[in-house]
């Protein structure tokens, strides 16, 4: 369900956990993201995806999904600091959010640029729907 507004913790956003905490979460996982273009472009392939289908807590609009790639930082509204680490890999649970329940259509190894993406908390905070999202790639200054 959308939030206007969410506290960002060292563990993810407040309120929101993990139904299997062995595979999911944790510091270095404790954002899940995706941009609502690639949302749009799977939804254009006819796939029934939707912002927080795939399990991504975090939607970004404006932010190119391919510029996300494991040690870039984004700044998310005034205060959040977050650090991409890793790509999710998709599971069995995402099938609905496919046409013909291929979940891998989001992988990074089989479609490269295309997955949700991880991240960890550098400065916690709160974040509100609209703000602005700032990408620092590995040799840019904040």
């Amino acid at each position: 369900m959308p939030m206007p507004t969410a506290s960002i913790n060292s563990l993810g956003i407040d309120g929101d956990f993990h139904n299997d905490q062995v595979n999911h979460g944790g510091p270095d996982r404790a954002l899940c993201l995706y941009t609502l273009e690639q949302i749009q472009r799977l939804q254009h392939e006819g796939h029934p995806i939707w912002p927080g289908s795939t399990g991504e807590n975090i939607t970004l609009e404006g932010v190119r999904l391919e510029d996300l790639t494991p040690g870039t930082l984004l700044r998310l509204g005034d205060e959040v600091e977050v650090e991409i680490t890793s790509y999710a890999h998709p599971c069995q649970t995402i099938t609905d959010s496919f046409n013909d329940g291929d979940f891998t259509r989001i992988s990074e190894k089989l479609f490269p640029g295309q997955s949700r993406i991880y991240a960890r908390v550098v400065r916690k905070g709160t974040i509100t729907a609209g703000q602005p999202v700032l990408v620092f790639h590995h040799d840019t200054e904040r």
